[in-house]
């Protein structure tokens, strides 16, 4: 199978490429390849007529959405109707990435994907938008949500935690915000796993658990050899952003789970984590 990746030099899109790369003939667009905010990418993917394009693309800076609304709808919004349509032109399946943030995270809730999207800052709301416009214009789709993604070579919750302790050698982490701890490296396996099937659809691909960003941050401190730094729960409203995250959007994989595809648990996943190149220079 010949597999487009957009956003590939991202933390999911590297993983993508080193899962599929031994299985199948891999094309791989950063920004500069192919920029999926302009819609001449459609003619793009529609003239290289690969099988499966997989966008792993994304603005993903949450907090600087709410001043750039425009450049951050023109990608994760108007980006993924793009792609699609240049997948419609030339016969190919896509598979669309997408965020727990599409949920609002109410407390209590565990979400599945079936469930009403209502998404509430301007990234929630563009990636909500991508799923939207995706659909629209192909009918072989796969919808895949992850969460809380951490991975070698990105600047995610892990490594800023451990940096953190570092520079401070002591933490404040909010206790009261929930989610999915999600390995990118375990996403591309079971994405790999899933476009096997043929069965398109909307999909949670998350780690097995689930975790507060206080619980997390232990862990990972704990893994890293610094499980001595002194860590102190606060909650969201002691931790000002532009806009606030879903307090408990955590997924559950159903669908997935049912074709037989499952994610370990995420300490397992931090275990691995923890061993990479990511940390070996710091400890």
């Amino acid at each position: 199978m010949h597999i487009l990746i957009t956003g590939a030099n991202g933390q999911l899109g590297r993983a993508l490429v080193q899962a599929l790369a031994p299985r199948h003939r891999i094309t791989a667009w950063s920004r500069q390849e192919g920029d999926i905010s302009q819609p001449g990418i459609a003619q793009q993917v529609a003239a290289l007529a690969p099988d499966l394009l997989i966008n792993a693309a994304a603005w993903t800076h949450v907090d600087q959405a709410e001043e750039a609304p425009d450049p951050v709808y023109a990608v994760n919004g108007l980006g993924p109707g793009y792609l699609a349509e240049g997948c419609a032109a030339c016969g190919a399946a896509m598979v669309q990435i997408s965020s727990n943030e599409v949920f609002p995270g109410e407390p209590g809730r565990f979400y599945r994907e079936y469930d009403l999207l209502q998404p509430g800052g301007v990234y929630a709301r563009s990636k909500a938008a991508g799923e939207q416009a995706a659909r629209q214009r192909l009918d072989r789709l796969y919808i895949v949500r992850v969460a809380w993604l951490f991975g070698p070579g990105g600047h995610n919750f892990p490594r800023k935690i451990v940096a953190a302790a570092d520079r401070h050698g002591a933490l404040q982490v909010v206790a009261d915000e929930v989610g999915n701890p999600t390995y990118a490296p375990d996403v591309a396996e079971a994405l790999a796993q899933l476009i096997e099937t043929g069965r398109y659809g909307v999909y949670h691909l998350v780690n097995q658990g689930r975790a507060s960003r206080l619980e997390l941050a232990r862990e990972i401190l704990a893994r890293t050899g610094r499980g001595h730094v002194p860590v102190t729960p606060i909650s969201l409203e002691q931790w000002p952003r532009a806009v606030q995250p879903p307090r408990h959007a955590v997924l559950v994989n159903q669908a997935a789970a049912a074709l037989g595809i499952q994610l370990r648990p995420w300490q397992e996943a931090i275990a691995d984590y923890a061993r990479s190149e990511d940390f070996s220079a710091s400890e």
